[in-house]
């Protein structure tokens, strides 16, 4: 910390001046570590909204601890090695919580650093469900449903559509692997057969192959697990005469983007009609109904896929923060749950604000 402001500081009272109490000086620093670049970036412009929305609603209130919350922006590329480059510039650059990373494979490649070092990070859109059971020291926390809710919820409307014969087409990592796991066991459960379930390599530059081996399995459903490169499959399925015109096709919420048809084919946006999926919901009537009209006025024409997650982990590190009375990130870790449930239910982050000021409990329903 810089003491030139402190003409006549005694022995003792520099002696005590933590980092914590200069990080309050400072206010409140929420990094990011979001997909400006890569496999998701596609599906980025709603995540990074959602943060400065946050941001910009909880300066609007007055800030935290009496100052104004700052942003450190940070890609994450979907890429391991970018991602450990970003976290290491953001802890040099003294956040004080991290809002990401969007995929669960990249978080599994940071989360040790983040947590190992006292830093809060909130992932709005990690849905792998092992992520947060352990080894991360009450650090990591998540605003979106993990795939154990996802993956039967997915199901169901499969079989729920009247299909038995189904192929799953993941990716082979942490996301994919790990929705299968879940979704296999539903469909089965629920009377139906998976024809096909090898995972692709995400980064191959062809699925022809995967494709052709998908359709010899004789699938009436086909699900998708996939990213950006998803759509380069569908775009071959339909040059294999399967596309979403010849057979029931599902996605989950890593191709949840309403450009999906004109990223498919341009001059033939329908092509994705009759195409179904899951993603998280946002604005449950119980909660911030005022996000989704709000967020179309401050990003317009902006997706709406994981926005309100976004926001939501930056309101939560926040109001955190100001439940704390401290921007330290072992205080605010120690408060996330604690202003989510079991108080005063509220759902701005100028309203929890002055419930916390008048010793009230909350319980914040978000977006």
């Amino acid at each position: 910390g810089d003491d030139d402001d402190s003409t006549s500081s005694s022995g003792e009272s520099s002696a005590s001046s933590s980092s914590s109490e200069s990080s309050s000086a400072e206010g409140l620093n929420i990094g990011t570590l979001l997909p400006e670049t890569g496999a998701l970036a596609f599906l980025s412009a709603p995540l990074l909204e959602g943060v400065n929305m946050a941001i910009a609603d909880i300066n609007a209130a007055g800030g935290v601890n009496g100052a104004d919350v700052t942003l450190t922006p940070g890609d994450s590329g979907t890429d391991p090695e970018i991602a450990n480059t970003t976290v290491d510039r953001l802890l040099t650059e003294d956040v004080d919580a991290i809002v990401g990373a969007a995929a669960s494979g990249i978080t599994g490649s940071v989360i040790d650093k983040i947590t190992s070092a006292g830093i809060t990070q909130c992932s709005p859109s990690n849905t792998a469900a092992g992520l947060g059971t352990s080894g991360d020291d009450g650090f990591y926390f998540r605003t979106a449903p993990s795939d154990d809710l996802q993956a039967p919820a997915l199901a169901n409307v499969v079989l729920g559509d009247g299909y038995t014969n189904v192929a799953v087409v993941s990716r082979a990592d942490d996301y994919g692997v790990g929705f299968n796991a879940e979704f296999e066991p539903a469909i089965a459960s629920g009377g139906g057969t998976i024809v096909y379930n090898t995972p692709y390599a995400p980064e191959a530059t062809s699925f022809d192959d995967v494709v052709q081996d998908v359709v010899a399995s004789g699938p009436d459903a086909v699900v998708l697990v996939a990213f950006e490169e998803g759509i380069q499959i569908l775009q071959t399925m339909v040059e294999q005469g399967a596309g979403p015109d010849a057979i029931q096709i599902y996605i989950t919420d890593g191709m949840a983007t309403g450009e999906l048809g004109v990223l498919i084919d341009e001059s033939n946006p329908g092509i994705a009609s009759g195409m179904k999926g899951t993603q998280p919901a946002a604005a449950p009537s119980s909660g911030a109904a005022f996000f989704p009209q709000a967020f179309a006025e401050f990003a317009p024409g902006v997706s709406t896929i994981f926005s309100a997650q976004s926001y939501d982990c930056a309101i939560l590190i926040a109001l955190a923060a100001e439940a704390a009375g401290s921007n330290d990130s072992a205080d605010i870790a120690a408060a996330m749950v604690d202003v989510s449930r079991d108080g005063e239910k509220c759902s701005t982050f100028a309203d929890c604000k002055d419930l916390l000021a008048g010793g009230t409990n909350i319980d914040y329903d978000g977006a």
